[in-house]
């Protein structure tokens, strides 16, 4: 994984009254501890990848406890461990990653949501939506409107994602509903504190069995039962849900002394919008907002009677509600009107279409707001006073641009130093100039970066693990054939059936290229099914040539990803190959941070005992160096960039490589396959030399002084 979380697990033992302090995620952990689950399930995926760590590294305290853990693999899977829920009082968690997760997982949950839950049965979501977003703009609140699961979205604190969590659970059992739990990214990751529980073991646990199975036709997804659990739906659970959500105050109400007006927000957005108030004067730094605030802890359902008595004899109401469709506004809207209201409600009127409400967003809307409505508690001079206030972000930007001179650049994703999927899309690169342009689907991973310059390899991005499958429509039509790329961790999420099987079964012409890193890298380096280390629970290792075989895959290439020459070689066999069928070539080169961080420890004792350690580097001889940069261009590497020519004879800068190099040898391996430069030279740095190495490097030093120094008096000479 991408970093241990074993101290921030020790915090999880805590027990009641004590304070705990950390991280959302962490008190996320904490809460389902508390919150007496059976079991835990998920896939990694931002901004929750680290939640699936803690819970690995927690997992001695879970079998004290007796829950069972599960790293899925997938979110189907994740979402079909809910299963247990339907016939038995257990209490389950999963989680994964917004609304791509979701889609995966959607046949499950649908079937779920039908069913109805005995346990409470929650989703953790990762909601990923905005300008640090990795993935489509979409949220997950369609989905919940859907399948009528009901949508908490808490205040991003500590003590409210607690008691979210808790509440959900709750929620779940008294609406016989699952319920999703949505955390932005700040929520994730913001920092505080809250008063602990003790830890509960479930009542019925891998060390408490359930000693009878129970069936019961009516929780089966098959006429008639779907016809009563549509009809529950609605005549049970829904009432249940509002109930419940009323009579616990899960949603949350603040006042202000301008009464006349009002914000509906949902509670993620609680922070920001309380920062914006603030810089306009509208709050004071305790956070006591002068405009009276409904906050909805739960998005859906709606509960009709609580936003109707909040905007009782308030001329306007303004809906603070993030992306397009603007499900909650157009919602509130209809309960407005059949309530009889005559509120003004403004939200989209105000805020952009689409898009994150940032800081300067919400300070913006808020002003047009105030200024619209008016409010009588600041009069004209307030009104004035709070659109002063929202004035000087116009100015800020172009004030930023004249005095750096120039628009910040942006900084585009890219593939770390290193990487060994780098050198894979510069062969693919390499062989177009042989063979003429090519059709690359691309899949979801790392490897999506190879779309981005210098490389612009990869025409679709269809889905995890979906890059042999978007192939096949487009891979009879065209003239070369056609190239797919699917990651290690996309093979076993998905890949292996989607892809493989279809197209071995359909008996697809095409090339499929498996970057096989040895982790699902792009998530922060957790561990799939092949990796050549995996968790102790799970010793066993499988092989991705094997499953190949095993389906029929008669044309399979292993290939070191580093060696640039044979990986064109061999996707030029593959593209030019008689043989039909499927052709599949797997990349292996492992995560260069995650052999860096599995390798710094080992050197670092070694070099404690005073043993030899060899580090590479490369670098590029300056008086050989064109400074065409060509070997920029093909591999993009960060550690390679450009300085000032030191010949005064010469203007144009020259190619250097900075300290980032981690030694993988893929900018000289590129020169020599492309043909361009013979600059590139590799040095090792040796620690702990031994006597012979020292006295060998005395002797080479001596020679090439004694070299050096002729070659001076030579020219010296020549001069004179």
């Amino acid at each position: 994984m991408e970093r241990s979380f074993a101290e921030e697990v020790k915090r999880l033992s805590l027990g009641a009254d004590e304070v705990f302090h950390g991280e959302g995620i962490l008190a996320v952990t904490k809460a389902l501890l508390q919150s007496g689950v059976s079991y835990i399930g998920g896939y990694q995926g931002a901004p929750v990848s680290h939640l699936i760590d803690v819970l690995g590294d927690a997992r001695e305290m879970l079998d004290e406890l007796g829950i069972y853990f599960e790293n899925s693999a997938s979110e189907a899977g994740a979402a079909a461990m809910l299963g247990a829920s339907i016939n038995y009082p257990v209490r389950g968690a999963v989680t994964w990653k917004s609304t791509v997760g979701t889609n995966v997982a959607s046949d499950a949950l649908s079937n779920l949501a039908s069913a109805g839950v005995k346990g409470g049965a929650l989703v953790i979501l990762g909601e990923d939506y905005g300008e640090g977003s990795s993935i489509i703009q979409e949220r997950t609140h369609a989905f919940a409107m859907k399948s009528q699961m009901w949508l908490m979205d808490p205040r991003p604190n500590l003590t409210s994602i607690v008691n979210a969590v808790e509440r959900s659970f709750e929620l779940s059992e008294a609406s016989q509903t699952p319920v999703m739990l949505q955390l932005r990214i700040r929520a994730c990751h913001v920092h505080g504190s809250f008063v602990c529980k003790d830890n509960r073991a479930p009542a019925v646990s891998t060390r408490d069995l359930i000693e009878r199975p129970v069936f019961d036709f009516g929780t089966i997804n098959l006429p008639p039962s779907i016809y009563a659990q549509e009809r529950m739906k609605i005549e049970s659970r829904w009432p249940a849900a509002l109930d419940f959500i009323r009579r616990e105050g899960l949603n949350e109400r603040f006042g202000g002394d301008c009464g006349d007006i009002g914000l509906v927000l949902p509670g993620g957005l609680y922070n920001g919008t309380l920062r914006a108030l603030q810089q306009l004067g509208l709050a004071d730094d305790f956070g006591n907002s002068r405009i009276p605030l409904q906050v909805l802890n739960v998005v859906y359902p709606l509960v009709p009677d609580e936003l109707v008595d909040f905007c009782a004899g308030k001329r306007a109401v303004l809906l603070i509600e993030e992306g397009q469709p603007n499900y909650i506004e157009d919602a509130l809207h209809a309960i407005l009107r059949r309530a009889g209201s005559d509120t003004t409600l403004h939200g989209k009127d105000i805020f952009p279409m689409a898009g994150e409400y940032t800081g300067e967003v919400l300070v913006r809307a808020l002003a047009e707001f105030v200024r619209r409505s008016a409010p009588e508690a600041l009069a004209a001079e307030g009104v004035a006073r709070v659109g002063a206030a929202a004035a000087p972000l116009a100015t800020l930007k172009p004030q930023a641009i004249e005095a750096l001179g120039m628009p910040v650049p942006n900084r585009p994703p890219g593939f770390c130093i290193g990487c060994p999927e780098r050198p894979v899309f510069a062969a693919i690169k390499l062989i177009q100039k042989d063979l003429g342009a090519i059709h690359v689907s691309a899949d979801i991973g790392c490897h999506t970066f190879g779309t981005l310059p210098p490389f612009n390899v990869g025409s679709t991005v269809l889905g995890y693990g979906l890059g042999l499958a978007s192939s096949s429509g487009v891979g009879p039509l065209m003239g070369n054939r056609v190239v797919s790329i699917m990651g290690d961790g996309g093979f076993w999420h998905n890949g292996f059936t989607s892809g493989i099987v279809n197209a071995v079964y359909n008996a697809q012409d095409s090339v499929l290229v498996i970057l096989k890193n040895g982790y699902t890298s792009a998530t922060g380096t957790q561990a799939i099914p092949s990796s050549p280390t995996q968790p102790a629970a799970k010793p066993l290792t499988l092989d991705i040539e094997a499953a190949l075989k095993g389906v029929g895959v008669g044309w399979v290439r292993k290939v070191p990803s580093y060696n640039v020459g044979r990986m064109r070689e061999t996707l030029n066999e593959a593209m030019t190959t008689a043989e039909g069928g499927l052709k599949v070539i797997i990349a292996d080169g492992e995560c260069q941070l995650e052999r860096q961080r599995r390798i710094k420890p080992v050197n670092a004792a070694k070099l404690k005992r005073g043993e030899r350690v060899v580090r590479t580097r490369f670098g590029i001889d300056d008086d050989v160096c064109t400074g065409d940069h060509s070997c920029i261009r093909l591999s993009g590497c960060p550690s390679l960039t450009v300085k000032p020519n030191p010949s005064p004879l010469r203007t144009d800068p020259v190619a250097t490589v900075n300290q980032g190099c981690v030694g993988c040898g893929l900018c000289g391996e590129n020169a020599h396959a492309a043909i361009l430069c013979p600059s590139f030279y590799k040095a090792e740095i040796v620690q702990n030399a031994g006597t012979w190495e020292r006295l060998l490097h005395r002797l080479r030093n001596g020679v090439i002084g004694m070299m050096a120094g002729k070659a001076r008096n030579d020219f010296e000479a020549v001069a004179a």
